[in-house]
């Protein structure tokens, strides 16, 4: 199965490159899935802690995978301090986003600082 849902020879080398660091991304949350379900059954208090030790091993992968993605395509970074190391409710974080927004720009009048 490819990765793309749209013909891949018309994406520039840089979108083809954000899609191999989203799927790896994909594929570091989905192995901390499957350790995550096999540490809570396994009966082996050992092999439990050898299973956590990768999945916290994959939790990195991960924000590695991360980090570049929000460095190379638009939104992300927004979006991270958005919601990312907040207290609190995360729909507050979305509502005072919202909020924000809309407050800048009501009061842009798209003549620059005075």
């Amino acid at each position: 199965m490819s990765d793309y849902h749209e013909p891949a020879r018309e994406m520039s080398s840089e979108t083809r490159d954000i899609i191999r660091g989203l799927k790896s991304l994909i594929e570091e949350i989905e192995a901390v899935f499957w350790y995550t379900q096999r540490v809570e059954v396994s009966d082996d208090e050992e092999l439990k802690e050898i299973m956590w030790h990768n999945a916290v091993e994959e939790m990195e992968h991960a924000m590695m995978s991360l980090e570049w993605v929000r460095r190379h395509q638009d939104g992300w970074d927004e979006q991270m301090r958005t919601y990312l190391f907040t207290d609190g409710s995360i729909m507050d974080a979305e509502e005072n986003e919202e909020d924000h927004s809309s407050s800048e720009d009501a009061s842009d009048l798209g003549i620059g600082e005075l």
